[in-house]
């Protein structure tokens, strides 16, 4: 995950748009982050994005902090955005853009719940999938590496067939590093090649100065055969064994962190936050608070002593909490774990959603002095 920062910079022997690169080519997912009241994509920035060319197909989008402005200017930001990346991401489909507050204070300005909600599920599917297409990204490296190779084949043959036999080596050389865009461009058309396929053109102009083109090779028609046949026939082959070895294999997530947790409950998670420091209070809520939160229970009409995850939702979700947070909530004081909440554990709930908004973190997993009377021993 990268955010834009006024930090990135080229310090002695470190090349930071290499080192991007390097790790682009190595992992399943690129998660851009832009804060919605702080669109401008700096320099340094767009410098960080155009480092990630040829890996688009990894890239996502977060506009965080939504919750800070209303819908009309969200919606004016969410454009905007478009139009930025429309600019510096150059992909013939439009880029995954998620919208939300990730974070787990309060919303801010809570008119637009459900979709921060909904993106913010979308994006944690998005993520606990990587596991079940690694295979299929290793396989799509394969095909890059593939075309790369072919596409450098035809420049080195290009640049050997243009170099003199005897008098003014040098010179030529410097010339064509020079004209090495029209040599690009030659090979496009002649060969029918996507101009995503070449190597970035000051990177391929840096490295050929270094070298002696009279010692480059010429084009080897039968291995490009093989190169081309690998990707006509073997990859697909290799697709349909790989989609068939996915369907196969047990369900793969991601797990931990902000993962962990069951995807049962009326917020559809229960996410982690991680260790605590625990809460302090010495008595179970019931000495203090529960008669305030009984008049609330008895008014979502409860059924059997219980209320529904849908009835007691509506009432959560008026501390402007989070999804995920409350999701967390939920699972602690559903301590019998029916999908229902009795007073006792109602109770709990509203307790540890004060708990939150004063500050403090949720605990991993409840302590024994707030574990409900009548729940204890469960």
């Amino acid at each position: 995950m990268w955010k834009k920062t006024p930090l990135i910079s080229y310090v002695s022997g470190y090349d930071f748009a290499a080192v991007l690169e390097w790790f682009a080519e190595r992992v399943d997912r690129i998660i851009l982050l832009f804060d919605a009241h702080k669109l401008d994509i700096s320099d340094e920035f767009s410098e960080v994005i155009r480092a990630l060319k040829n890996h688009e197909d990894k890239m996502r989008v977060v506009l965080n902090k939504a919750d800070q402005i209303g819908t009309q200017q969200l919606m004016r930001v969410y454009g905007a955005l478009m139009w930025s990346l429309g600019k510096i991401v150059n992909t013939p489909e439009v880029i995954r853009v998620y919208i939300g507050s990730f974070w787990a204070q309060p919303l801010l300005v809570p008119d637009n719940r459900k979709l921060f909600e909904a993106e913010e599920q979308d994006l944690f599917r998005d993520i606990q999938g990587l596991p079940r297409n690694a295979a299929l990204r290793k396989l799509n490296d394969l095909i890059k590496r593939a075309r790369l190779a072919k596409v450098h084949a035809y420049i080195i043959s290009a640049l050997k067939k243009e170099m003199p036999n005897v008098f003014g080596k040098e010179n030529k050389k410097k010339e064509l590093i020079a004209n090495l865009g029209e040599i690009y461009t030659r090979i496009e058309k002649e060969h029918q090649i996507s101009p995503g396929d070449f190597p970035k053109l000051s990177k391929m102009q840096e490295i050929l100065a270094g070298q002696d083109f009279t010692k480059f090779q010429g084009l080897k028609p039968k291995l490009l055969e093989t190169v081309e046949d690998m990707l006509a026939n073997d990859i697909a082959k290799l697709m349909t064994l790989v989609r068939q070895e996915e369907a196969a294999m047990p369900s793969q997530a991601v797990q931990g962190g902000a993962f962990e947790g069951t995807m049962n409950g009326p917020f559809g998670h229960g996410y982690g936050e991680g260790a605590s420091e625990g809460i302090d209070e010495l008595e179970w809520i019931v000495a203090k608070d529960k008669p305030t939160y009984d008049e609330i229970f008895y008014t979502l009409s409860p059924v059997n002593g219980k209320v529904s995850g849908a009835m007691a939702k509506k009432e959560m979700v008026k501390s402007k909490l989070p999804n995920n947070v409350l999701g967390k909530i939920w699972k602690l004081a559903d301590v019998d774990k029916d999908g229902y909440l009795d007073d006792e554990e109602f109770a709990l709930a509203n307790h540890l959603i004060k708990v939150k908004l004063e500050g403090h973190e949720l605990p991993t997993d409840l302590p024994d002095h707030l574990v409900p009377p009548s729940k204890r021993g469960l």
